[in-house]
């Protein structure tokens, strides 16, 4: 039987909302650990998992949490903790980060009071907080970009051998900015170009300026999911200026990979059974005046 260890401090925080007594509990009963999760994890993803990743490891607990549940979700915003706590699931599968930073590093986070608030309402309620970036984007194909074609119904179009191309039935320019804000369920969509311009090979852009310069050349539209408006954005709208039949579209982070969360979910289903898999949408952060 294995033994439960819980710190002086987790057990304080635990206590108070009876937490404890049900943690040891399902760890007596050889309930599924968030290691065993994990483990399962990087066995389907079929890649070789790189020991080495500092993306893809625990962010709040650790591989002996008992699971009861888990969400994936874009990102492990409070409010994903808090709606994962509502429907009694605790080990939380995030695809970004959980502490603002690519890192996650909470060395200078210390005293602040949204990382106090966040991290004690973590462990107040058992949660368990894992990434799954690198080799979720590294498998093949790219768990992103396969629940991301699946969203926008272009899985049909999709170039051969390329999940970052589509040739899709030519369309204003518009029209197709209105169909990517329908689908993604996203108020964060802004364009440049002429909204009439037709376009009918589309690719998906990088964050960067060189990745979004290599691939503008060969398509009709960019859509870009996060880029510096400094940068890859003014390089689009010069090129439009100079009268090159190009546009973007812009989304954000967010709408650019929800989809592929859900994806993992459904990808997670296939090998964990015992427990309950939910996706937990992070939605968009903004909203826009009237």
């Amino acid at each position: 039987m294995a033994d439960l260890k819980i710190s002086r401090r987790q057990f304080a925080l635990l206590t108070g909302s009876g937490l404890v007594a049900r943690q040891t509990a399902r760890a007596q009963s050889g309930a599924l650990t968030a290691g065993q999760v994990v483990e399962r994890i990087q066995k389907q993803v079929r890649i070789p998992w790189n020991p080495k990743t500092y993306r893809d490891t625990f962010k709040i607990g650790g591989p002996e949490m008992p699971v009861n549940g888990i969400v994936s979700t874009f990102m492990s915003t409070l409010d994903v903790l808090q709606r994962a706590v509502a429907s009694g699931k605790n080990m939380i599968v995030t695809h970004e980060p959980t502490f603002w930073s690519d890192a996650d590093e909470v060395k200078d986070l210390g005293g602040d009071p949204m990382y106090q608030f966040k991290l004690a309402f973590a462990q107040k309620n058992n949660l368990v907080v894992w990434r799954f970036h690198d080799h979720w984007h590294a498998r093949k194909p790219d768990g992103i970009f396969e629940g991301w074609n699946r969203a926008l119904g272009w899985e049909q179009y999709q170039a051969a051998g390329d999940q970052r191309v589509w040739n899709i039935p030519p369309a204003t320019l518009e029209s197709v900015a209105q169909h990517v804000a329908k689908v993604l369920d996203s108020r964060s969509v802004r364009v440049i170009g002429d909204p009439q311009l037709k376009v009918s090979k589309v690719g998906r852009g990088a964050h960067t300026l060189a990745g979004n310069m290599a691939v503008l050349p060969n398509v009709d539209l960019l859509l870009v999911s996060e880029a510096r408006e400094w940068d890859s954005i003014e390089y689009v709208r010069d090129a439009v200026l100079a009268g090159e039949k190009k546009g973007m579209i812009l989304i954000s982070h967010e709408a650019g990979e929800e989809a592929g969360m859900d994806n993992c979910a459904k990808w997670l289903r296939s090998f964990i059974t015992e427990v309950p898999v939910e996706f937990i949408a992070t939605g968009d952060a903004f909203w826009r005046p009237a």
